[in-house]
This record gives structure tokens, C-alpha cells and sequence, in this order.
């Protein structure tokens, strides 16, 4: 079990520092000069160079790179050139946007997929069974924005339930931000929802055929004893990892649908960064999403050894 969890921090450790690298690179190659940028096209030149100067855009490569990764291990990300203030302001304030907004659609999505891939499983072949998969791929092929549209003309112009967009923010109440959340987490939900229910229906068929849930069921353990107590549990690796893939995709993500319902999330901060080419504000955001990723997906990995105790013999 050691070895194991070891060796997943070690690749995790690597695949980080590998990722900033390319990050870094990938920035510097874009095309642009920030300093001019923030200036103006009307900045002459001695003004241009006194703020690269002051923004450290004329040092070695090397040395801005280590001097970048060396404030991020202190949580130290720097200062926005464009709004002139410390990166991790603007990361607290976004983020009370975009990480509410995930785990709302990662639990509606959840919430609908398991009984869903549950349901098709158990009625594989039927009709029930191909209602669901066929609702799930018309789920996987339409686009989230279009779900986005179509939820806001239903529930925002025509019945006025909840507001078309915006944000009031947490100060103005828990029900007035969570109603501005709502169809934007709908919207994100759905589609994933229909990913993991597949994925889900698959890893049970694979597993229900199997000997020893024949053995259970000849023992008499009724079918809903055996399906959630013993096949959900061993069906649980591949939908855990989808899982994982889901929260990383839905808080790193979401720049369609922030700017569809115009929410001040990381998304829409990284889309207005990268337009403004503010790369203080692209490389520290990109970076924490990264590791936020790589993070969720190492909690993945430890959830596999506790849910497949064969992980840890393996070990």
C-alpha cells in the first residue's frame, strides 16, 4: 500500500513540473509583447523598455522560469499587469465562483448518472435499457452552450424562474447566488451526466457477469442486494476515474459557460488574460488549475486502493 501511494506521488510530482515547463514555454512562444500592451501603441519605445525592465521580460528565459516556480511553491503568484493587483486577489475572488459552480454540476451529474447506468444495466437489452443509452447520446453529442441557450430562454425569458446571467455574489445571500449558479451547473451537468452513466452501465454489465455475482445470486441474495452491495462497488474504479477527468474539466473548463451566463469564474478570468496578454495572470492560473487536476487525480488514485483492496496486494 506504501509502495503504491508512493510511486502515484512521485508521477504526480513529475507530471507537475512537466506541466509548468510547458506551460512557461508555451506562453513565451505566443505572439506579443505585454509591456506594449499595457501601454498602448502610442508608448514609445524608452517607455516599453522601462516597463520590461520593471516587469522582468529582459531577463534569461531560465532564470524568469525558476524565479516564476520558485514564488508559485511560496503561493507567491505574482501581480496582474492589467488590473495591478496580486494574482491571488483575483484568484480568491473567482474561485468563489468556479469551485461552487463545479461541485454543483459534479453532484447533479452524480446524482443522475449512478441511477441511470444502475438502471440500463439491470434492464440490458430492454427497452428501458436502450431508452437510457439513447437519451444519454443525444446528452454526449449536443454542446453544453446550446443546453446553456436553451436553458436560459426556458427558465430565465419564459417562466422567469431564475436570472439569464451574472453574478450578485455571496454577500448578497446563499439563494440569490445559488439561484445565478443553477442553470450554468444544469447545463455543465447534463452532458458529463451522460458520459459517466455509459461509462457506468459498461463497468456494470463487465462486472454482473461475472462468477461470483452468479454465485450470489444461486445462493438467492435478491438481484438488488447483489447489484448495489457487490457489482456497484466493483464497477466504482472506471467510474471513479471519470469522475476525476468530470471535476477537472468542469472547474478548469468552463470559459463556454461562464461567458454564456457572463459569471466572473476562472474561466472567464483565463479567456480576458490571454486577450490582454496579462501572461502573469495565464501562467499562475494555469499552473493551480494544473495542480488542482493533478491533485484530484491523485485522490483518484488513492480511492482505488481503499475500493480494490487487489491494488493493495498488488502493492
Amino acid at each position: 500500500m506504501t509502495a503504491y501511494l508512493l510511486k502515484r506521488v512521485a508521477i504526480a510530482f513529475a507530471t507537475l513540473v512537466l506541466a509548468s515547463i510547458v506551460v512557461f514555454a508555451v506562453l513565451e512562444i505566443l505572439p506579443g509583447d505585454p509591456a506594449r500592451l499595457m501601454l498602448g501603441m502610442n508608448a514609445s519605445a524608452e517607455q516599453v523598455e522601462q516597463v520590461r525592465t520593471q516587469m522582468g521580460l529582459n531577463d534569461p528565459l531560465l532564470l524568469r522560469y525558476f524565479h516564476w516556480i520558485g514564488n508559485l511553491a511560496v503561493l507567491d503568484f505574482g501581480r496582474s499587469y492589467t488590473y495591478s493587483v496580486p494574482v491571488i486577489d483575483l484568484v480568491r475572488e473567482r474561485v468563489a465562483v468556479s469551485l461552487p459552480l463545479a461541485l454543483i454540476a459534479l453532484a447533479l451529474s452524480t446524482l443522475i448518472a449512478i441511477p441511470v447506468g444502475l438502471y440500463a444495466a439491470s434492464r440490458q437489452g430492454r427497452l428501458g435499457d436502450t431508452v437510457s443509452m439513447g437519451a444519454s447520446q443525444v446528452g454526449v453529442a449536443v454542446p453544453n452552450f446550446w443546453f446553456a441557450l436553451l436553458l436560459i430562454y426556458l427558465f430565465a425569458v419564459w417562466l422567469k424562474w431564475v436570472p439569464a446571467g451574472g453574478f450578485p455574489g455571496w454577500s448578497a445571500g446563499i439563494w440569490p447566488a445559488l439561484k445565478a449558479l443553477i442553470l450554468p451547473a444544469i447545463a455543465l451537468a447534463l452532458p458529463q451526466a451522460a458520459i459517466l452513466a455509459r461509462v457506468t452501465r459498461q463497468a456494470l454489465i463487465e462486472v454482473l457477469s461475472e462468477d461470483y455475482i452468479r454465485t450470489a445470486r444461486a445462493k438467492g441474495m435478491p438481484y438488488r442486494t447483489v447489484l448495489w452491495r457487490h457489482a456497484l462497488r466493483n464497477a466504482m474504479i472506471p467510474v471513479l476515474t471519470i469522475l476525476g477527468l468530470q471535476f477537472a474539466f468542469l472547474l478548469a473548463g468552463t470559459i463556454i459557460i461562464e461567458n454564456v451566463f457572463y459569471l466572473p469564474g476562472l474561466g472567464r478570468l483565463i479567456f480576458q488574460a490571454i486577450t490582454q496578454r496579462d501572461l502573469i495572470v495565464v501562467e499562475s492560473v494555469v499552473m493551480l488549475l494544473v495542480a488542482t487536476v493533478i491533485l484530484v487525480n491523485l485522490l483518484v488514485d488513492f480511492s482505488y486502493a481503499v475500493v480494490d483492496p487487489r491494488l493493495r496486494g498488488r502493492s
